[in-house]
């Protein structure tokens, strides 16, 4: 997959955190193994991984120091930048019309405006809430349904 042909994901701070948390439980163990998958895949320019301000600031807010350097340097990859402006915060409005509040309405906002193919979080309420596009997955169903049928691994 070359230039303007690489699926453009956005993934929000639960996953890009997930491989910080507790790892004895099996799914948050699962979803981190995908989430390292996705870090691969974005070092190796096969995804292009979709930023914006609202993942700066949840990030800034991290107490762990360790956690948002690590956050950091992935979110440094990303190809496309998304600034919060006016549409975006509007479009983040009629999101919360669905139920998905406060700075989850403002990441899927920020993920529309920049069409952006997929959204991949560990939170299981957006799964279910949102009906949109982007696409949304949480880590393990993204690697299985998406990468590994359309990308020789």
């Amino acid at each position: 997959m070359v230039g303007e042909n690489k699926l453009k994901v956005y993934i929000d701070t639960s996953a890009l955190n997930r491989i910080f948390d507790d790892q004895t439980h099996p799914r948050i163990y699962l979803e981190s193994s995908a989430v390292l998958i996705l870090f691969e895949f974005i070092e190796k320019e096969i995804i292009q991984l979709i930023s914006s301000d609202v993942l700066l600031y949840e990030n800034s807010r991290n107490p762990f120091e360790e956690r948002k350097i690590f956050v950091s340097s992935v979110i440094s990859k990303a190809k496309k930048f998304v600034e919060i402006n006016t549409d975006i915060l509007k479009k983040a409005k009629d999101i919360e019309n669905t139920g998905i509040k406060g700075l989850d309405s403002i990441h899927l906002a920020c993920a529309e405006i920049s069409r952006t193919d997929y959204f991949v979080t560990c939170d299981d309420r957006i799964i279910k809430k949102y009906n949109g596009k982007p696409s949304v997955f949480n880590p393990i169903d993204f690697v299985n349904d998406v990468l590994l049928k359309i990308i020789e691994v």
